[in-house]
């Protein structure tokens, strides 16, 4: 069996700070720590299970936030910043199962740390009308491909979203959101039991779960300024519905999922402007 993990950060256990989970410095050290254990405890769940082959990608800023040697179950790595599916580099119709470790609720939502891709483009997303994190948008990659989303870890907000797109969906809460820079953890050490249970009971029934059930979802965002929507719709697929609306079109998920991913990178810099 084969399984595909994506590891963001702002959804781990005793995780409440942007200094946590960006940069270089001792706090973010710590953060990697934190999180490297989640995603251990996942991977050590799935082996349970009877995965053989697991391939973690590292989704979170840089992305190069996990020490390749000490991933457990001798997993492969997929790291570094230019990846063309971003969150979800890697994956195709060779795996049987997916795990969203560390992932945590969307813009505008109570939860701690909250942001969709891009906190300074992006103000809402929607899948048919539904308001979702980065897990609803890169559970498109999955519909493609036909590979069911069997797990989702991070913050309840997180979890939530997730389990309203993917009814089904096995989540491990390990902290309670008190306000965007506070949350109530799970001791690590309980987060990576829930984890580590969680994740065998979910890859374990994976092979009687149905992919995402989004491959005709449409995709739309609310985006910061005109100045943003108006880049956007440079990319193929952006199609601009209001002075700050845009609709995502694709021949199908994969598509949809890409043009996302251009049109986020492509305004990086006009979002910066003030």
């Amino acid at each position: 069996m084969k399984v595909f993990l994506s590891s963001d950060m702002e959804g781990t256990a005793g995780i409440v700070d942007w200094d946590q989970c960006i940069g270089d410095g001792p706090q973010a050290a710590a953060g990697r720590r934190l999180l490297l254990a989640e995603v251990n405890a996942a991977i050590e769940g799935a082996l349970a299970a009877g995965a053989t082959e697991i391939v973690v990608n590292d989704s979170h800023s840089t992305m190069r936030n996990l020490p390749p040697g000490e991933l457990a179950g001798q997993a492969s790595y997929i790291s570094g910043s230019h990846k063309p599916l971003y969150m979800m580099q890697g994956l195709d119709d060779s795996f049987d199962a997916v795990l969203f470790v560390s992932y945590h609720g969307s813009i505008g939502a109570p939860a701690g740390l909250s942001h969709t891709y891009n906190p300074r483009a992006v103000v809402e997303a929607r899948l048919d009308g539904v308001v979702t994190g980065e897990a609803g948008i890169n559970a498109l990659v999955a519909a493609h491909y036909g590979v069911p989303v069997v797990l989702v870890t991070g913050d309840r907000c997180a979890c939530e979203e997730t389990a309203t797109l993917i009814p089904g969906v096995h989540a491990a809460v390990v902290k309670d959101p008190v306000s965007r820079v506070a949350a109530h953890s799970l001791h690590p050490d309980k987060a990576c039991d829930l984890i580590r249970t969680t994740a065998e009971q979910a890859v374990r029934h994976a092979a009687g779960t149905s992919p995402p059930p989004l491959a005709q979802a449409t995709l739309e965002l609310s985006v910061r300024t005109t100045d943003i929507a108006e880049a956007a719709t440079w990319v193929r697929g952006i199609e601009r519905t209001a002075p700050r609306e845009l609709r995502v079109v694709g021949e199908n998920p994969l598509a949809v999922y890409r043009s996302f991913c251009a049109a986020i990178l492509l305004t990086r810099t006009v979002a910066q402007l003030v």
